[in-house]
């Protein structure tokens, strides 16, 4: 077992390795300073906290990230899980560090009501995170990427929440910031959990081929490095990889191919000192084998916008077997696999100006996303971050890079918003193509424009890719088309409120209107209609809100009818309290829902509240002033002798239930779970299985990961309604079923 000193005198080693300038006895303070903080803190595996943060710091390390970056890992779960706080980090360490740790801390606090607004706004942090300070979401991410490594300490439900997390959010971010050695493993481990049937065979394949493999891969490199050697090209490197398991997968899914049938399920990396190098060893790959044709691509001459460079090839081996061969010098192979961390402006001593333009992306994607709602806002992102690339040309020779799929009206608006709403038409390669032509790499593309344009058209939100040109087209029918946009909403509107069985009359009535706006978040209907008129809002997702709030209101109108009727019989309550004080009444007289009360006839009942019983429940009565018979289970704290003021005594009374029973009564579960997605769909099902109806349904969450389901339903007897219990106690995280009472 490696001590926890053991893993910080490794982690200064690391630092010494690539900064002799880093001041180690600060970095020692700030870890000495967590692990006093941390204190008795343990972690699933049984390790001590403090481990977590040393290999969070071992991460950005490897990184090789600057000093305060370090201080920051160490820092980085102190003010959310101890009691340290922003002043002191900031009086120790210094305010940098201080707000980064503090933009880590803020990634992970907030909750949403719904996974598309929870994961809106979790881009939606890191964006703004990133755009102030890089180091926010680096050290996220080696954050992430330590939890995913010690994902199977977990409970099954949170390994695949985290798993699909990851794979959603935090993949795409390393991706898109060019981190690609933490992006597939971050891909790897992430399949793990999400499919793991997959991933053990994937797995169990590469392991029984290994020999076979690591063969293959022997041959061709010792064959690129004998003829390297022969030219003379100097300081070359060349090893070879299998493709990652998650790559693998993933080309296995979307092309429908057998493992054995992916071109590039080998990949060889040639490193050398200069451009002209790569170019050269290209040439003596092909010359060695034969390149297959549409297979080559320059990402050196049209670099990615996550700043990778490198010459793609592919071509046949001896063997017959395809393989993919990647080109680049030293510089591009360090910053392909670390990306911005590895030429950003707060590396070591460095603290010259520039740089913000590698990142200004971040806040073209910030500010593309104002006026979209949660769903489109993931999809968007989605496309700019982790989407294929296709590079094509302006007329003057310009490379744009848009994402896989793009068409020429993503093209006019990534050159300027008044060349999109002034197009009219499109060339490309010389030739007239229409408006849904998806480009290719390589495509030369002209726009016509015109001044008598009367605009985008609505379809082109459709066709367009990228939610630059989206975002731009929908800015222009919100600023120009507002009439339109009204009447075009409120068509979509209603017909979507016809589909759910609803009326315009239903939403307009005054006692409704205010609280229909409200949640829709909006101050006027016409307001709305504009929002689903250009874009910002489906009509189908304004309905859905809409039904659900009319739901609520006629949910509360029904209580207060109920109410009210109660109120009403509350003056036949007195009629029977006065019955039980007169003598010789019969022994036992039928009275309603299907309960005899001792003594007392036309008597009012009432089931309590604080044990709701049922048929079969051994039961008491109490005389309630002025509201009949409150009937009780013998078991309630209320009824207990202990409880009786002695006053009251006397209005205890004999109850039992009557041989005419009601088809079915009401009563309350409370359920006790470990919290786990899919948890109510599973109760819900219970019901359903054992033919109970759901009155109501309340249900909160502990900050310890627990769910407290409350539940009124209706059943014939105790019977069913312990049948009802087991199969609820059988279901998956179920901790404790109850009856409340008292």
């Amino acid at each position: 077992m490696v001590t926890v000193e053991e893993r910080y005198e490794h982690l200064e080693k690391t630092i010494r390795g690539y900064n002799i300038s880093a001041d180690l006895a600060q970095i020692r303070s700030a870890y000495e300073y967590a692990r006093e903080h941390h204190g008795e803190q343990m972690r699933r595996d049984g390790s001590p906290y403090i481990t977590h943060p040393i290999h969070v710091a071992q991460i950005v390390a490897e990184m090789r990230l600057d000093s305060e970056s370090i201080l920051a890992a160490l820092l980085h779960d102190c003010i959310e899980d101890t009691d340290s706080t922003y002043e002191d980090i900031a009086k120790r360490f210094g305010v940098t560090v201080a707000d980064i740790v503090d933009g880590v801390t803020k990634l992970t606090r907030v909750k949403y009501s719904s996974m598309e607004e929870e994961q809106m706004e979790n881009l939606r942090k890191m964006l703004f995170a990133m755009s102030r300070d890089i180091r926010v979401i680096l050290i996220k991410i080696a954050d992430r990427l330590h939890n995913m490594r010690t994902m199977e300490y977990q409970t099954p439900a949170k390994q695949k929440k985290k798993a699909f997390e990851t794979m959603e959010i935090y993949a795409p971010i390393a991706h898109r910031l060019g981190l690609a050695k933490m992006k597939w493993e971050l891909e790897d481990l992430s399949l793990k959990y999400l499919d793991p049937v997959a991933y053990d065979e994937i797995s169990r394949k590469l392991e029984k081929a290994a020999q076979e493999h690591d063969q293959f891969m022997s041959r061709v490199q010792e064959d690129i490095n004998d003829r390297l050697a022969e030219l003379s090209i100097p300081h070359a490197t060349v090893y070879g990889r299998v493709k990652h398991p998650y790559s693998i997968y993933r080309k296995m899914y979307l092309q429908e191919k057998t493992m054995e049938e992916l071109y590039d399920l080998f990949a060889f990396r040639v490193l050398v000192d200069t451009v002209p190098d790569c170019y050269n060893v290209l040439g003596v790959v092909h010359d060695i084998y034969k390149p297959i044709l549409g297979r080559f691509k320059d990402y050196i001459a049209t670099p990615k916008p996550n700043m990778y460079q490198s010459l793609h090839t592919t071509c046949i081996g001896e063997e017959g077997i395809p393989f993919e061969v990647q080109i680049r010098t030293y510089d591009m192979h360090a910053i392909n696999e670390y990306g911005v961390a590895a030429h950003w402006k707060y590396k070591q001593g460095i603290k010259k100006e520039g740089g913000e333009a590698d990142y200004e992306w971040i806040r073209r994607l910030l500010e593309n996303q104002e006026d979209a709602d949660a769903e489109e806002f993931i999809h968007s992102l989605k496309v700019d971050m982790f989407a294929d690339e296709v590079f094509v040309f302006t007329p003057r020779g310009d490379v744009i890079n848009l994402p896989a799929g793009a068409t020429p009206i993503d093209f006019a608006y990534s050159i300027h918003s008044a060349i999109g709403n002034t197009m009219v038409g499109a060339k490309v390669n010389g030739r007239m193509v229409g408006f849904d032509y998806q480009l290719h790499n390589g495509d030369v593309v002209e726009i016509n424009t015109s001044k008598a344009a009367h605009g985008p058209s609505r379809d082109w939100m459709k066709i367009a890719k990228s939610s630059e040109a989206r975002s731009k087209i929908r800015q222009w029918f919100k600023r120009e088309r507002r009439e339109e946009n009204i009447a075009q909403g409120r068509a979509s509107f209603e017909s979507e409120l016809k589909h759910l069985g609803l009326t315009v009359a239903q939403i307009t009535a005054p006692d409704v209107l205010p609280s229909i706006l409200k949640r829709v978040s909006f101050q006027t209907l016409d307001e709305m209609y504009a929002a689903i008129g250009y874009g910002g809002l489906t009509s189908q997702k304004a309905a859905n809100r809409v039904r659900d709030e009319l739901l609520h209101i006629n949910r509360a109108a029904a209580m207060a009818k109920a109410a009210e009727e109660a109120a009403a019989k509350a003056a036949l309550a007195a009629k029977a309290a006065q019955e039980a004080k007169q003598p010789n009444m019969p022994r036992k007289v039928k009275s309603e829902k299907g309960i005899v009360v001792e003594g007392l006839s036309n008597c009012l009942v009432k089931f309590s509240k604080c044990c709701a019983p049922v048929p079969g429940d051994e039961i008491v009565g109490f005389i309630t002033r002025g509201y009949g018979v409150s009937v009780h289970r013998k078991d309630c704290p209320n009824a207990q002798p202990g409880h009786h003021v002695e006053a009251n005594q006397g209005r205890w009374i004999k109850v039992s239930w009557s041989d005419d029973i009601r088809d079915s009564y009401a009563t309350a579960l409370e359920v006790v779970c470990k919290d786990r997605t899919g948890l109510l769909v599973d109760i819900s099902t219970a019901m359903s299985t054992c033919k109970v109806n759901v009155n109501g349904l309340n249900v909160h969450t502990t900050s310890d990961g627990f769910a407290i389901f409350h539940l009124t339903i209706s059943v014939t007897d105790s019977k069913q309604l312990e049948q009802v219990m087991r199969k609820i106690h059988q279901i998956s995280n179920v901790m404790k079923v109850n009856r409340p009472a008292g």
